[in-house]
């Protein structure tokens, strides 16, 4: 049993890191602040090959393996959460889509642009009254009399990246002519198509720089040869991308209590109460040595479910389990310790001058997308027991 990286993976976590602290840290509190999307620094990061991470040359993108990704994803975080998500959603969810489900002929079309950083992508599978339930979703693609084409209507909220993306992975119900469902089905749409239109900016808590819209297609004209596999196979496909998806947050997630745990030891140093360090006081020791623990325990959760990933695409397994095990404790172990961050700082940890805020702010959405912790417990849970 070997923990170490690589030669070539500390090379890339190292590079990953430079990069997110010399081009990202220092424009994280201004773009959090005006909710911009960080244009300049997204480009930066697609020119390392960092918004195609997994994906083989050909289809634009760096080639490399899973664990490398999660390091990528979990430094570039560290620096700031909504960078770390902007680049998720590129390779976990529209990347993963593609590159697992989609033609030779859709990847070079609606891949290759988004993995070589010519243009950003989205992902909208939730709907504003279905969101774990994805299956109750009410958006329809019904299929043209000469079979060429579908007519989509549809109207997605909570869409990452969408506000800026020219693509975008779509899920809707798929209705055959006598009117009856065939389940659901994945399409990619370009957004500067007739019939498809961007509704309202989310004004949200955390992961502010990351833009996140509603989206909606009316009576938008789909090629057949846009559609992502068979008709029907939407939810299934949804489903093995979010395992995909659920790793990257798992490593956003580290990368946030990562940071908010570096901070919070270089403070206990500096800062004196009574004459000596606080890091000397037995209380903040204790609140240190937790917080080391859970990170160290979600580094290892994270790092074998992006090596259990690798192993399961050798197999055809499923990755389930461990990804949802990764994501369940990195995400609370990211809220906890920018909790515990914000109480050591005390009344500066409370003040924007700090990014202890942002921390606190970013962690909280990692327990909820792609799958909250319920859902995540409910999943290990049935997976456990063969209960549903």
């Amino acid at each position: 049993m070997d923990f170490s990286l690589t030669e070539e993976q500390q090379i890339i976590q190292a590079a990953a890191r430079e990069f997110a602290q010399n081009e990202i840290a220092p424009v994280a509190a201004e773009f959090d602040e005006s909710g911009e999307f960080p244009r300049a620094s997204i480009k930066a990061a697609a020119d390392l090959g960092f918004m195609g991470v997994e994906v083989p040359e050909e289809y634009g993108g760096a080639g490399l393996d899973s664990i490398s990704y999660a390091l990528i994803i979990a430094e570039i975080s560290a620096a700031d959460a909504a960078h770390g998500t902007i680049v998720s959603v590129n390779n976990s969810l529209y990347g993963t889509t593609l590159l697992e489900h989609g033609s030779h002929e859709q990847k070079l079309a609606f891949l290759k642009p988004v993995a070589s950083g010519e243009v950003n992508a989205a992902y909208a599978l939730t709907e504003s009254h279905s969101g774990s339930d994805a299956r109750s979703m009410k958006s329809r693609a019904v299929l043209s009399e000469d079979g060429s084409h579908y007519i989509i209507n549809a109207r997605k909220a909570w869409v990452t990246s969408g506000p800026v993306a020219k693509f975008v992975v779509i899920f809707t119900q798929t209705i055959q002519s006598d009117g009856q469902s065939s389940g659901i089905t994945a399409f990619v749409v370009d957004t500067e198509q007739e019939g498809f239109q961007r509704g309202k900016h989310e004004p949200k808590l955390g992961i502010r720089a990351s833009a996140t819209c509603e989206i909606e297609l009316e009576n938008y004209k789909c090629p057949v040869g846009n559609r992502i596999g068979a008709e029907g196979q939407g939810f299934k496909i949804a489903l093995n991308v979010l395992d995909s998806g659920r790793i990257g947050i798992a490593a956003q997630a580290l990368g946030i209590a990562q940071a908010a745990y570096d901070a919070s030891v270089q403070y206990s140093r500096d800062r004196k109460a009574f004459g000596v360090s606080i890091g000397t006081f037995q209380s903040i020791q204790h609140k240190i040595a937790d917080m080391k623990c859970r990170i160290e325990a979600s580094r290892l959760l994270v790092m074998h479910a992006a090596w259990s990933k690798t192993q399961a695409k050798k197999t055809g397994a499923k990755n389930t389990l461990n990804a949802s095990i990764a994501k369940l404790y990195a995400s609370e172990t990211a809220m906890w310790v920018s909790h515990q961050a914000v109480q050591i700082h005390g009344g500066m940890g409370y003040s924007k001058e700090l990014p202890l805020e942002r921390y606190f702010r970013d962690a909280k959405i990692t327990e909820i997308y792609e799958g909250t912790s319920e859902i995540q417990r409910m999943v290990i849970g049935r997976l456990e027991t063969g209960l549903r």
